[in-house]
């Protein structure tokens, strides 16, 4: 009787690799094309002062759809520029205000006071929620949207200004984020993914 060699037979060797090679194929297409999922899913609790009344916080995003947008009142071009564009997709699409809400938060709550912002959102003509708070309640929302933002020059007075992320968030009714729509992104762009959102059940 012959002895059985040791390590595995050139047969066994090939069916391994085999399985070896289909598992890293599957994981590269699971990296490059994962399954559909909402983009992002809040990471923790925030409370903040609302223009229309009151607190807002995570729980008020649910049962109603929103474009979710982080600015300051003194910001020269993109916050207003922004709010005047996400006012204007409402428009063309026909959509209710209290079908999609359009929510700016402040990033400045040292000259953001509740009164500064609602006159600003006032000038654009339209219903838009502003939301502001203590620097701890604005970080408590950054941290949960993943929005970043830095003061820019001399803070002792009122000239400064603040880099923030420009993204406008779309917001499903179930709280998730589905999608955001870039600065400058082209409009036929921003329409089709605000009307996919409208579109979702």
């Amino acid at each position: 009787m012959s002895k059985q060699k040791n390590g595995l037979s050139p047969l066994r060797m090939i069916l391994w690799g085999s399985v070896l090679l289909i598992g890293l194929f599957a994981t590269l297409i699971y990296i490059v094309r994962p399954p559909e999922k909402p983009l992002a899913v809040f990471g923790g609790e925030f409370s903040l002062n609302s223009t229309e009344g009151g607190v807002f916080t995570q729980d008020d995003l649910v049962d109603t759809k929103s474009l979710i947008f982080f600015g300051y009142t003194f910001c020269p071009e993109i916050c207003p520029t922004t709010l005047s564009e996400s006012t204007s997709w409402r428009e063309e699409l026909e959509i209710k205000p209290e079908d999609l809400r359009i929510i700016f938060v402040s990033v400045d709550p040292k000259r953001d006071t509740l009164e500064m912002l609602g006159n600003y959102i006032a000038g654009f003509g339209t219903p838009i929620i502003g939301l502001t708070g203590t620097e701890e309640q604005i970080t408590d929302i950054k941290r949960a949207f993943g929005v970043f933002s830095q003061t820019v020059g001399d803070t002792s007075g009122d000239e400064y200004l603040v880099d923030h992320t420009a993204n406008v968030f779309i917001v499903d009714d179930s709280g998730s984020v589905i999608d955001t729509i870039a600065f400058g992104e082209a409009r036929p762009s921003a329409i089709a993914k605000i009307r996919k959102l409208m579109d979702m059940n």
